[in-house]
């Protein structure tokens, strides 16, 4: 060998110990294949997408990937049963009949539901008097069946001043918004018409062309004339927000109207009391919802005639359907993924449940999602301790917390008085409206900057950011999911980093930095110590 050679021989040796050791300590740093965790996808309910997408947000730190397509219940129903998703998410179960026909389910013993939050269904409205957003509307349940059935059209109808003594209501069209796909939204409202108003209802039904009697709940909302459809929660909520839409109003989640900084309509329970759709009056309501002890569906029927005076009447759960089986494309490592994702939501993403307009869920329920988590191919069946599951309606003697704390409401949200509350709890002056946002401030729904609707405090960005049907979607935090197409308006940036109460793998970042350290030195220090060692030897 030449002279000149070796220190050749030795400069590459020096590069292959500083590659070889970079490719070590890269090696090391934590990454989701190694942790056993392989992404999943789900498709379905928009009514409970702002929960989720928060919740597969929060568990990307555990190296979590969660895509989920806000399609609406029945389509992700159907995707599920079609082997194209991992799981679905749906207010309504499989096997009822809607409009005549049956929803046949998946093979028996291949799937189960686990519900996953609590919610109610409200009424977001855009209606001004004087040129000021009304944020105090009250509504009775005869009411909100005729609006939607075409038998009132007018805002300042006599039953509809009945219900708000204090407001002088316009001479305005109202404008029914519903959605146009098949949804749990459209499911759980029209099972409450039905339930309570049948005769109405079904008459409206008939009108519509639908033969059957009693007409029932359906997923798909009758066509009509003056009647709007919007595809999607986010369409109902964006059509009604919109200050061309004023005199609309429509039915949906709750959490819609929130982030978007809408009101929505108080709605009149058995006890004669006009309640919102808040965590606590929602935690109250389900106290009366029966639930099946073999598969965990709900009969809410006696929650739409509560006495209870704090309750709001529409108030339900949304199921995740879990694979019990290896089928299609859903195998065990899925199964870890899914689990852990669960084990998540179940326990600490319980406490995001009330700011993105929810209700968490009850201890008893969450028991029996623990147990369903268990039955998942593959899952990691943590043995999690109920008590440190840091779920906020747990008390130690099991009831719920919610639901005991639950403020009554106030002597002017009874029905007969001679004035109503205004948006801050007090009697309203008669004749007019009170202004403010009656919610949060938007631009959780749009994925847009977060700007104040009719409101006093600037907004912030909405709790999530919006989904639509179908497609690919890139979430509130440019992260890419399977979905419908969002903003970038979502706060990403309230991430949970509370410890969970199961043993999700966690990171400090530490290793990460002293990678990057690592690498940084080779690439800067690294070609001038070979070339200063190369002359040197030369």
């Amino acid at each position: 060998m030449t002279p000149q050679a070796r220190p050749r021989g030795r400069a590459a040796a020096l590069l292959t110990v500083l590659v070889t050791l970079g490719v070590v300590l890269i090696g090391f740093a934590p990454t989701a294949s190694a942790q056993g965790y392989v992404p999943i996808s789900g498709a379905g309910s928009t009514w409970s997408f702002n929960a989720i997408d928060q919740w597969r947000k929060n568990v990307q730190q555990f190296g979590i990937r969660v895509n989920f397509a806000a399609t609406g219940s029945t389509d992700g129903r159907n995707q599920f049963k079609n082997n194209q998703v991992d799981f679905a998410v749906s207010e309504i179960p499989y096997g009822l009949t809607d409009a005549g026909v049956k929803d046949y389910p998946p093979p028996a013993g291949s799937y189960s539901y686990m519900p996953i939050v609590a919610g109610g269904t409200s009424l977001m409205y855009n209606i001004n008097i004087g040129g000021k957003r009304v944020t105090n509307l009250r509504l009775s349940g005869e009411t909100v069946t005729k609006i939607f059935t075409r038998n009132i059209t007018m805002w300042n109808d006599p039953q509809i001043a009945a219900d708000n003594p204090s407001l002088k209501l316009p001479a305005r069209q109202i404008i029914p918004v519903v959605r146009s796909d098949g949804s749990g939204s459209s499911a759980q409202f029209t099972a409450y018409m039905a339930n309570r108003y049948g005769g109405i209802w079904d008459d409206f039904c008939h009108k519509a062309g639908r033969a059957q009697t009693p007409c029932g709940f359906t997923s798909n909302f009758p066509s009509y004339q003056g009647i709007i459809a919007q595809n999607g929660s986010i369409g109902v909520s964006n059509y009604v927000r919109q200050a061309q839409s004023e005199g609309s109003i429509t039915y949906v989640e709750y959490s819609y109207a929130k982030n978007a900084g809408f009101p929505v309509a108080k709605l009149l329970n058995q006890a004669g009391f006009y309640v919102s759709p808040t965590a606590q009056a929602v935690a109250v309501a389900l106290l009366k919802a029966q639930i099946n002890p073999t598969d965990l569906t709900q009969d809410l029927t006696q929650v739409y005639s509560d006495g209870d005076d704090r309750t709001y009447p529409m108030s339900s759960y949304s199921y995740m359907i879990l694979p019990t089986v290896v089928t299609g494309k859903f195998d065990e490592q899925k199964g870890r993924t899914l689990s852990d994702f669960a084990y998540y939501f179940l326990c600490e993403g319980q406490q995001s449940a009330d700011r993105l307009g929810f209700s968490p869920l009850p201890i008893n329920l969450v028991q029996a999602g623990l147990e369903q988590v268990a039955k998942i191919p593959g899952s990691t069946k943590k043995p999690t301790d109920i008590g440190k599951c840091n779920n906020p309606t747990f008390s130690n003697n099991g009831t719920n917390t919610l639901a005991v704390t639950a403020p009554h409401p106030t002597a002017c949200d009874k029905k007969g008085g001679p004035t109503q509350c205004d948006v801050s709890g007090k009697p309203a002056a008669s004749g007019g409206g009170t202004s403010g946002t009656g919610g949060t401030s938007s631009g959780g729904s749009s994925g847009g900057a977060g700007t104040n609707t009719g409101g006093t405090t600037p907004g912030t960005g909405g709790a999530a950011g919006a989904s639509g049907g179908g497609g690919d979607t890139t979430s509130g935090d440019g992260t890419a999911a399977d979905g419908g197409t969002t903003g970038d308006g979502g706060s990403d940036g309230s991430v949970s980093a509370v410890p969970v109460s199961v043993s999700l793998p966690q990171d400090d970042g530490t290793l990460l930095i002293v990678v990057a350290v690592v690498l940084m030195v080779m690439v800067v220090a690294g070609p001038p110590l070979v070339a200063r060692f190369m002359r040197r030897k030369s």
